[in-house]
C-alpha cells in the first residue's frame, strides 16, 4: 500500500495551486516528498488548455480565465466543485490506464450517494443522465502527474452550463444538485479517501492545510 499525503487548500486560487503543483511535481520526481493529493474548491475561473490556445478559444464574456499547460480546451472551476490534483508517481502501463483508474475511483465514490454514473467511450470523464459531471486532465513528467480531476456537486446556477468545456456544446456540463442529488464537498472528499485504498492502492498519510505546510 502506497502512503499518500493530503493537502486541503479550499478557496485557493487556480494560479496559487498551479504554482504549488509545479513545485510539488519537481519534488516528487526528486523523491523529496511522497505522493501528495491536493483537494481544493476554487474561486470561479475558466482555464484554457493547450488545445484551446491553439484553437484561439476564449472564455465567455463575464468569466475570468487563465492559460494552463494541460491538454484540452476550456474547463470551468468554481464554487460547488471539488477539484483533486494527484501529484503521484504512477506505476500503470499507460496514460489511458491512469485515466480509467481515476474514472473508476470517481464512479465508485459516487455510488455511495446512489449516483450511478457512466463513462463515454469517446471522451474521458464521468457522465450521469446524459450530462458530464466530472472531468479529468493530467500532465506528466517522468510518470509523475500534475493537474487532475473535478466533480461538479452544487455549482452556481447557469455558470458551468455556459462554458463549452472539453469541446462539448453548451449545456452538456452540469452539477449533481441540478439532477436532484445533494452532496457536499466534504462528503465527496471523504468518499474518495475511503475508496482510495481499494481503487488506487493508496492509504492516507498526513492531512495538512496550506497554512500548516
Amino acid at each position: 500500500m502506497i502512503t499518500t499525503d493530503i493537502i486541503q487548500a479550499n478557496n485557493s486560487t487556480h494560479q496559487e495551486i498551479d504554482k504549488l503543483m509545479t513545485d510539488l511535481q519537481q519534488k516528487r520526481m526528486n523523491d523529496e516528498i511522497i505522493d501528495t493529493l491536493i483537494f481544493v474548491e476554487h474561486p470561479e475561473i475558466v482555464t484554457i488548455g493547450r488545445r484551446g490556445m491553439l484553437d484561439n478559444l476564449q472564455a465567455p464574456e463575464g468569466f475570468d480565465s487563465s492559460s494552463v499547460d494541460r491538454g484540452g480546451g476550456l474547463t470551468w472551476h468554481g464554487p460547488g466543485q471539488l477539484v483533486g490534483y494527484p501529484i503521484f508517481r504512477w506505476k500503470e502501463e499507460s496514460v489511458r490506464t491512469v485515466i480509467t483508474t481515476i474514472e473508476e475511483w470517481i464512479l465508485i465514490s459516487l455510488s455511495k450517494f446512489k449516483v450511478k454514473g457512466n463513462r463515454d467511450e469517446a471522451m474521458q470523464g464521468v457522465w450521469f443522465n446524459g450530462y458530464k459531471i466530472a472531468s479529468i486532465g493530467l500532465a506528466f513528467s517522468k510518470w509523475v502527474s500534475r493537474h487532475g480531476f473535478d466533480i461538479n456537486l452544487d455549482t452556481p446556477e447557469g455558470r458551468i452550463e455556459s462554458v463549452e468545456g472539453c469541446g462539448l456544446p453548451l449545456g452538456k456540463h452540469t452539477s449533481l444538485s441540478k439532477l436532484g442529488y445533494q452532496i457536499s464537498i466534504d462528503e465527496m472528499q471523504e468518499s474518495l479517501l475511503d475508496n482510495m485504498p481499494k481503487i488506487l492502492g493508496r492509504e492516507v498519510g498526513k492531512i495538512a492545510t496550506l497554512e500548516t505546510l
